[in-house]
């Protein structure tokens, strides 16, 4: 898929060619509806799209046979290829196209490529033309320099969430016992015999006792079981209207959201202490390059997500806690003209029974974590860690005196909980807003509830009488 618009009339002598060449497709008129939002069709179905200026109606985008044959991220150099027009022969192998046929694709200097992951760019590409070198047997040569959105979607309106395509992520395990899963409408399942995955999901399985490195500051014999399961979504909306002569949109937004669910156990003992630097073990690296159809624009939204299991202790602790948490969750940024980028933090989270039981002294957290980054043609916008957790703590005393005499009291508590951070950076420029210099932070969400709980003592007399017992549990 591509899209290009004409930006300009000027410069070089081949640029002036390409300004004659026939018109693709006319402008939409300036009443029509916004533009919709979907998943863009894979394969030899997926569309491609050019846009030209037409004055006093602003940048409209409409179909087009024009691709990326290919391009270099180092240089900025692509070729652009297009279908032969009908009733033309198409040129013997090997021998280049005349350069009145390359004016005749349209490519010009001042146009805006916007195209899907192409050769030598698997994140998509968002580039303005710079020069048109020339003619090659694959296409049109071009130098080329990076743009913005605002310069394809101009004052069009578009709103819309489309989900990722579970199949379409590609995962690397991290550690061994790692098992993806997911179901497909068709009926493809992935993933282990009886693992039930609902459509849309993507499910990661890891059973395995909690590795530490050589020389760490944990030694830990606690292990950690069960899955995270996560349906992500893709919201996009811009706006060009509303921004009087300043340019760029008046609102914009890029976010990720859906729902998400786990089902894990952390059982063992865990001792000694992290120092206050949480052992963090990343077990699975996702990634997806989902394709928006922005209208006839295609907007490459790139996906990467790195699910961890992250542990923090003091002391010695031994833990025997199963918890079920499910929710939904927005992570993202919203421009508004005037006001700037502001964040998107949000999360619900729903808890299911549990089981939860301490002993001895020490603390320990357990998280079953998702870093997660979004962004455009192969720029992060935004950056958020996702971690719901386990917390457990266990408080012993003993006492002792000359004429035998001993006692013992100990208390203990585990608790749930959910961490929601993140950041936006500058890269969201590309959507044509004023650049902002410092990352601007994602409000902190928290939220902890208690699981379970409870207290004792016992003392022995000097007789050696059998001890009486006292206990309590909240």
């Amino acid at each position: 898929m591509l899209a290009v618009t004409a930006c300009s009339s000027g410069g070089s002598s081949a640029a002036g060619k390409a300004t004659d060449a026939e018109p693709v497709a006319a402008t939409a008129a300036p009443t029509d509806p916004g533009l919709a939002v979907a998943a863009a069709p894979a394969g030899a179905g997926a569309p491609s799209a050019v846009a030209r200026a037409d004055k006093g109606t602003g940048v409209k985008a409409a179909k087009s046979s024009l691709k990326v044959a290919s391009f270099d991220q180092k240089s900025g150099k692509a070729v652009i290829a297009a279908a032969p027009a009908a009733g033309k022969k198409k040129p013997d192998k090997g021998v280049a196209p005349k350069p009145s046929q390359s004016a005749r694709e349209g490519v010009a200097v001042g146009d805006v490529i916007a195209s899907a992951p192409a050769p030598g760019a698997p994140h998509g590409v968002l580039a303005k033309v710079t020069k048109v070198v020339g003619a090659t047997d694959k296409g049109t040569e071009v130098n080329t320099a990076p743009a913005t959105l605002d310069a394809l979607l101009g004052d069009s309106e578009a709103k819309g969430k489309v989900p990722v395509d579970p199949s379409a992520v590609k995962v690397v395990p991290l550690m061994k016992g790692v098992q993806v899963s997911w179901t497909k409408p068709d009926g493809i399942h992935a993933g282990p015999k009886g693992a039930k995955v609902p459509l849309g999901n993507l499910r990661l399985d890891v059973g395995a006792s909690i590795p530490t490195p050589e020389g760490s500051p944990v030694s830990a014999e606690a292990s950690a079981s069960g899955f995270v399961q996560l349906a992500p979504e893709v919201d996009f909306s811009y706006n060009g209207k509303g921004t009087g002569s300043s340019g760029g949109p008046g609102t914009a937004s890029l976010a990720l959201n859906g729902d998400w669910s786990s089902a894990w156990e952390l059982k063992g003992e865990a001792k000694a202490t992290t120092e206050g630097k949480p052992l963090r073990l990343p077990f699975a690296k996702l990634h997806a390059d989902p394709v928006l159809q922005v209208g006839p624009v295609p907007v490459v939204v790139n996906l990467d997500l790195t699910c961890y299991l992250q542990v923090d202790a003091e002391g010695k602790l031994s833990v025997d806690v199963k918890q079920e948490m499910k929710g939904d969750f927005t992570v993202g940024g919203s421009y508004s003209w005037g006001k700037g980028w502001t964040g998107i933090s949000k999360a619900n989270s729903e808890v299911s029974p549990v089981r939860a039981t301490a002993s001895a002294s020490g603390k320990v957290k357990a998280s079953l974590g998702t870093e997660a980054s979004v962004g455009l043609y192969g720029a992060v916008g935004v950056s958020a860690d996702l971690a719901p957790y386990l917390r457990a703590e266990g408080e012993a005393s003993a006492t002792a005196s000359s004429d035998g005499k001993a006692s013992a009291s100990g208390k203990w508590a585990a608790y749930g909980g959910v961490d929601l951070t993140g950041a936006l950076s500058a890269h969201l420029k590309i959507f044509g807003t004023p650049l902002f210099e410092r990352r601007i932070p994602l409000d902190l969400y928290h939220h902890e509830w208690k699981l379970a709980g409870g207290e004792g003592s016992v003392s022995t007399p000097k007789n050696g009488v059998a001890p009486k017992k006292k206990a309590a549990a909240s």
